[in-house]
């Protein structure tokens, strides 16, 4: 029983816990290693996002010539554009293959940017005019995803 105990070798720092630490050879009473390194302080990162809201949507529905690959993809292979728009809102590029969900993603964006208009109006345009509908949003969510201005401020506290 003495042999075991004079392998360990007992500490207390400052803060009245013990380190016990194994010393096979029983001879040199091992260090702790370094725990956390001295340094110059604290950083702290600030991320501020802002996004433009409010309004109506920044393009009208017949709009088409402002954005004109936009128009052509609504135009022949509006499919195409409906999985891109589920990319860019954050969603799975799964999402068109549900019905009604272009629906609920005009909804959605009219939601998260706060577009003035209806749910019966949105219903209106994306079941009546289904690939002028995916190309506005399109263009709704190129323009206000641009907008947003990310700022980056580091604080360096010393300690």
């Amino acid at each position: 029983m003495s042999q075991y105990c004079q392998d360990f070798q007992i500490q207390m720092d400052g803060s009245g816990e013990k380190d016990i630490e194994a010393n096979p050879t029983g001879s040199e009473a091992m260090e702790l290693p370094v725990v956390t390194q001295p340094g110059l302080g604290v950083t702290t990162t600030t991320v501020t996002t802002i996004t433009q809201t409010g309004g109506d949507w920044s393009s009208g529905l017949f709009n088409v010539c402002g954005d004109t690959s936009t128009c052509l993809m609504g135009a022949f292979v509006p499919c195409c554009l409906d999985l891109s728009l589920a990319h860019q809102y954050g969603e799975c590029m799964c999402l068109p293959l549900l019905p009604g969900s272009t629906f609920a993603m005009r909804v959605g964006i009219r939601e998260r940017f706060k577009i003035r208009g209806s749910v019966c109006e949105d219903w209106t345009t994306v079941y009546c005019c289904y690939p002028l509908a995916l190309c506005q949003m399109i263009r709704e969510m190129k323009r206000r995803l641009k907008t947003q201005i990310y700022t980056v401020s580091t604080a360096l506290e010393s300690s």
